[in-house]
Order: C-alpha cells, then sequence, then structure tokens
C-alpha cells in the first residue's frame, strides 16, 4: 500500500506494529521479510519515487578532514536509495573481520561470521546475485578462463565477487506497493525522535514534508534505516528531551565514521601476457570476478588491515581521473555523468594503445578504514528546509591506514617477483615510510559505515548485538551504521544480512 504523506490531513496520527525508517537497501529489505505477515509495517520514505532537488537537498551538509565528496551527492534520496546507482559488488566479510584484533583499536564484534551466515544466503536471494558460494573452486567450475597467479597462496588469496543488477526502486516498488500489510509513506520525512519521560521507550516519531504537513507515527518497535550519516544526525538532533541526542548518554553517536580507502597503490608489469577473466569486470554480464587479498595469517604477522587488490589494464588507467575529482558535482546525477564521461573516454584511448604496455596493469586497493573515534559526524549549525540540522562529516585516518596500504603493495611486489610473473612499482606517495598522509586523489568507495556502532558494553557502542540502542527498549538500527569495522568488501551484502538478522529478532518481539 503506498500513501502520499503530502496529502494527508495535518497532523494525521499513523500507527503500527513496526515503522522502518528509510527505504534504501536495507530498510526495503526488512520490510519485504514481513510482507503478507499478519503485522501492519510503516515504511517511511522522505522522498518519492524519483529524484527531487528539493529533497536531496535534505542531504547537504559539510566535510573536513580527508577531502571528501559533496554529502548531498553521496547518496539518492528517494525509494531504493543508493541502489539507483551502486555498482553491485558483493562479497561477504572475513572471518578476521569479526574478531578483535590487537592490533586494530577498537576491532571485534560482539558477533561472528557463523551468526550471519544464514542471512548472507538469504540476502544473496534479496539482492538477486548467484549462490551463497563465494570460492573460487565453484567459481572455476561454473565460468570459463578463471585463471589464477600462480602465487604463494599462504601469502596471497583470491577473494571472489559476485555482481548485483538489483534496482529496488523498480525491483520491489510494485511489491511495496501491493502489500496488504506494509503502508509506504512517501514525502516522510523523520525529523525527530520523541520518547517516554524515562528515555527508556521511543513513542513518537514526527515526520514533515515540504508541502508544510507534520505527523506522527507510533508503533511498537520502531528501526531507523537512513544510513550511517542519516541516522547519526536523526539521533543527534532529537535532542530536545535528551540534549546529547537519543542514544548518545555515553558519546559514541556519530563517531567512528568509517569508509572504504580506494586508491591506485602501483603498476604491475608482467614479464608476458597473462590471458584470464579471473581479474576482469564487465558490468551486467560478469558473474564472478577475484581480487588479490592477504591471507588472515599475513595480516597478523604485519599488523595490517584487511584489503583487497584489483587490476586495470594500465593502457587505460593511464586515462582515468580520480573520482574524488570528478565526482564534486552536488547533484549525483551530474557527477555520475562526469565519472561515466572520463571512463569512456578512458576506455576509447586505451583501446588505441599497443605495445609493452599490454603486460601492464594498475594495482588498485580497496581497503577498510581502522575504526577512529575522531573520524564523525557532528551536527552543523545550519538547518535544512525542515528544521534539522545538517551533518558535518570529519573524515579522519590514522598511521595505521598507511602503514597497511605500504605493507600490501611491498608484499605484492615480493611475491609477483618470487613467482617469476613480473615486477612491481610503487606509487610515490608510498614511498616515505614516515609520511602518514593521504593524497587528496584518495577515493572513497560511498560506503558510509559505523557512527552506531556494534557492542555488547553501552560505553563503546550505540547499539547491542541485535542492534538495539542501549538503553532504550524499542528502537534498533539496521545497516552499516552498526559495522564496529569495515572490512574490505562493499558493505551492501553484508548490510542486507546483518538487516535480515535484525528482522529475525524482532519477530520474537512483535
Amino acid at each position: 500500500m503506498h500513501i502520499d504523506a503530502r496529502h494527508l490531513p495535518n497532523n494525521s496520527i499513523i500507527e503500527g506494529d513496526l515503522c522502518i525508517i528509510g527505504a534504501g537497501a536495507a530498510g526495503i529489505s526488512m520490510a519485504l521479510d514481513w510482507n503478507n505477515s499478519r503485522y501492519k509495517v510503516i515504511l517511511l520514505e522522505g522522498g518519492g519515487f524519483d529524484y527531487d532537488d528539493s529533497i536531496q537537498d535534505l542531504y547537504s551538509g559539510k566535510t573536513s578532514g580527508q577531502k571528501y565528496y559533496p554529502l548531498r551527492a553521496s547518496r539518492l534520496h528517494y525509494f531504493g536509495g543508493t541502489t539507483g546507482h551502486w555498482a553491485g559488488m558483493c562479497a561477504p566479510f572475513d572471518p578476521i573481520d569479526f574478531k578483535e584484533r590487537p592490533w586494530v583499536p577498537h576491532s571485534g564484534w560482539p558477533i561472528t561470521l557463523a551468526d550471519l551466515e544464514p542471512y548472507y544466503a538469504k540476502a544473496n536471494e534479496v539482492l538477486e546475485v548467484g549462490p551463497y558460494n563465494y570460492s573460487y573452486r565453484y567459481w572455476n567450475e561454473q565460468v570459463p578462463n578463471l585463471k589464477p597467479f600462480p602465487l604463494d597462496d599462504t601469502v596471497i588469496w583470491n577473494k571472489i565477487w559476485q555482481f548485483s543488477t538489483a534496482r529496488y526502486n523498480t525491483l520491489y516498488r510494485d511489491t511495496i506497493i501491493n502489500s496488504k500489510n506494509i503502508h509506504l509513506y512517501t514525502y516522510a520525512q523523520a525529523t525527530n525522535i520523541l520518547t517516554n519521560d524515562g528515555l527508556s521507550e521511543v513513542s513518537d516519531i514526527i515526520v514533515k514534508n515540504h508541502e508544510g504537513k507534520t505527523h506522527t507515527v507510533r508503533a511498537k518497535q520502531v528501526i531507523l534505516a537512513c544510513g550511517a550519516i542519516q541516522n547519526a544526525r536523526l539521533l543527534l538532533a532529537s535532542n530536545s528531551q535528551a540534549p546529547k541526542g537519543i542514544g548518545n548518554q555515553n558519546d559514541l553517536v556519530g563517531r567512528f565514521f568509517m569508509e572504504h580507502l580506494e586508491v591506485a597503490i602501483g603498476e604491475l608489469w608482467l614479464f608476458e601476457p597473462f590471458i584470464s577473466d579471473l581479474y576482469s569486470w564487465d558490468y551486467g554480464k560478469t558473474r564472478a570476478s577475484a581480487e588479490l587479498a592477504i591471507t588472515e595469517d599475513l595480516q597478523e604477522q604485519e599488523k595490517i588491515l584487511n584489503g583487497t587488490v584489483s587490476l586495470t589494464p594500465l593502457k587505460v588507467a593511464q586515462y582515468m581521473k580520480p573520482r574524488m575529482e570528478t565526482w564534486q558535482n552536488e547533484d549525483p546525477r551530474k557527477s555520475m555523468d562526469n565519472v561515466f564521461a572520463n571512463w569512456g573516454e578512458a576506455d576509447e584511448k586505451g583501446r588505441n594503445a599497443s605495445g609493452f604496455i599490454e603486460k601492464a596493469h594498475q594495482l588498485n586497493i580497496r581497503i577498510e578504514q581502522a575504526p577512529n573515534p575522531n573520524s564523525r559526524i557532528t551536527l552543523d549549525g545550519k538547518n535544512d528546509a525542515l528544521g534539522v540540522p545538517e551533518a558535518h562529516l570529519h573524515w579522519a585516518l590514522t598511521r595505521l591506514d598507511k602503514h597497511s596500504v605500504r605493507t600490501i603493495i611491498h608484499i605484492l611486489g615480493q611475491e609477483f617477483g618470487k613467482s617469476g610473473l613480473g615486477r612491481v612499482k610503487m606509487k610515490a606517495f608510498l614511498r616515505d615510510p614516515d609520511d602518514d598522509l593521504f593524497p587528496e586523489e584518495t577515493n572513497g568507495g560511498w560506503h558510509h559505515m559505523g557512527t552506531t556502532r556494534m557492542a555488547d558494553d553501552p560505553h563503546k557502542g550505540v547499539v547491542d548485538s541485535n542492534c538495539k540502542v542501549h538503553g532504550i527498549s524499542n528502537l534498533f538500527i539496521a545497516g552499516s551504521g552498526c559495522y564496529p569495522t569495515s572490512a574490505a568488501p562493499n558493505p551492501t551484502l553484508t548490510l542486507t544480512a546483518l538487516s535480515l538478522r535484525l528482522s529475525d529478532h524482532l519477530k520474537k518481539k512483535v
């Protein structure tokens, strides 16, 4: 069922069993899990079904620290959320990602990979990717020409990816609209969370829109699924009863913002061409491909973060600009056009390149960011059109981030040399071991994580192992904001699995 909140009488009261705030990957995945049940599910979306500049403005904000994309352009604000332009890269986290690692401050999840595996399988179905099998052996039997580099597998292994083309705006729109028990309210932007006098239970969600309408939502269980930045922003802005914000009694809401560092770290020059489709990717066509990863034992030995390295033919990569440069327009559509235009130009010029460069590849890393309490979301002094303070992202990196990237390129250089395959050339910004800074052109993956991290101890996290906000009996958070550490893979598969796990937990409560 679909209701446009702009057309409701002002000050309407909306009541249900479950209220999910945010209709992106996390929110829609959870709502679908309750479809055709006897429970009334309220799904709130601040925008409509299409792009709207005035709605997108609600994501505006400031950035500081390491250079970042404009906040307004880093997420899509309509039904389906950022699945509207995601790359579809899916891979589960590794066992090490959930462990407490002594060399990684603030690491360790209160759950394990085994706790998520049943939900990973279900998430694969929701995202319309292949089977929950990410082993090289399996995919080598399914897809031809997946020849791996002959490297020492005690040092380097092949991390397999599958690819989704799911766009929730079109894929699940009709299912949600036609549902008898899911009530989708568009143009219903959550602006405030109210609780009982003891701050122990959410009583009301205040929603507004640009038509000047204000409505109140009441539900037995409330789930924030607005993304890591907007979830933290809403909690902090809901400060009429709790001066520091809802769930922020220990000053943790907004802290530990994490991104994936994505940057070219070197070049691989092979002695002979290596004919394989294992390390290539063609959107919409590739079923599975791989990136080079460092084994868990070596990560512990070298005291580094988890990361994966992909290859781009140098004949193309030499013409590609950093996305941090081309994605700087406040309009996400124009930024995307800029990126695709540069990629198209690079591909065209690369096709005309020839010679020894056919054996050369650019090495690109995607690596988790070390959890850092100083990397955070706070509120800016400027309010948006609906009266909510805008977000301020301060993206802050640590010495461990740079050390890990530098160590990984060293490992790759050693292993390719030992194998007799070729040589690796390191990028200049990594050569000084005393330089901890990253260049401005370092990309983020548009992967917002942290800000409401998971921990059983309320002094270490905002939510518990079931994603419930500490101290509030009926407030939960879905999505990658709950991650204590960010791992190397893109977050959508894992945030979907984590949201489905939360959904199962809530079925025991309503």
